[in-house]
């Protein structure tokens, strides 16, 4: 019985690790998505995006051995993915009249949509380190996201401080974007010889969405 319990405090240890090594550009994600509410609302938004990305992902990590094997997944959520940074660092302006209550369910669902995508490859690896058990799978996630959630609260302090982290975290999602896409099926039978290419999308969608970010910027401008 104690070797028993052991073992369930290693594998929920080792799930816990892999969320939060793995999981650390998502606090980026929701630090972002909250920077443009009230700050009387960024923590209603961090718990609601947090609790429904908790949600997402225990039903990915149910499906996850499956999940990743479909072709033109990763393709979509990499573009997916872009868009999100598009729109996390684009000066939109236009936001201001729009309602809190509906800014703040918007930041919500980009929160969860992002953490659902950026989950894709580290679902798979959470699933396997729990041996098929989704009890302790999910309550090693109930552990961890709380904690990244501690991290996009202090990211979200520095963006104040320090603007250049909007340009720095939306290279962060066009980096995993670019990186994501060029890993689904249908284009590794074509490529998967091409040894550099994932550094070369990553470092493509990274300059897509901060030269996106930067030319909105300039636009707002004049």
């Amino acid at each position: 019985m104690w070797f028993e319990h052991l073992d369930f405090a290693v594998i929920l240890l080792q799930i816990v690790l892999i969320d939060l090594l793995l999981g650390g550009d998502n606090a980026v994600v929701i630090a972002l998505a909250c920077r443009k509410l009230p700050p009387q609302m960024q923590k209603k938004a961090i718990i609601l995006g947090t609790f429904g990305a908790i949600v997402a992902r225990v039903l990915l990590l149910i499906i996850a051995v499956h999940l990743l094997a479909l072709p033109w997944l990763k393709i979509t959520g990499g573009l997916l993915l872009l868009w999100i940074g598009f729109k996390l660092v684009g000066n939109e302006e236009e936001e201001a009249a729009i309602s809190s209550d509906n800014r703040l369910w918007k930041t919500v669902l980009t929160i969860t949509l992002a953490d659902v995508v950026m989950s894709l490859d580290n679902v798979l690896a959470v699933a396997a380190a729990g041996n098929g058990n989704v009890v302790l799978v999910s309550l090693g996630v109930l552990i961890s996201i709380p904690i990244i959630v501690m991290g996009s609260k202090l990211v979200l302090a520095l963006l104040s401080r320090f603007p250049l982290i909007v340009t720095l975290g939306g290279a962060l999602i066009g980096w995993i974007a670019g990186s994501m896409l060029v890993t689904d099926p249908v284009l590794l039978r074509y490529t998967a010889h091409l040894a550099y290419l994932h550094w070369v999308a990553g470092a493509t969608g990274a300059l897509l969405v901060v030269g996106y970010g930067v030319g909105r910027g300039m636009l707002t401008k004049q």
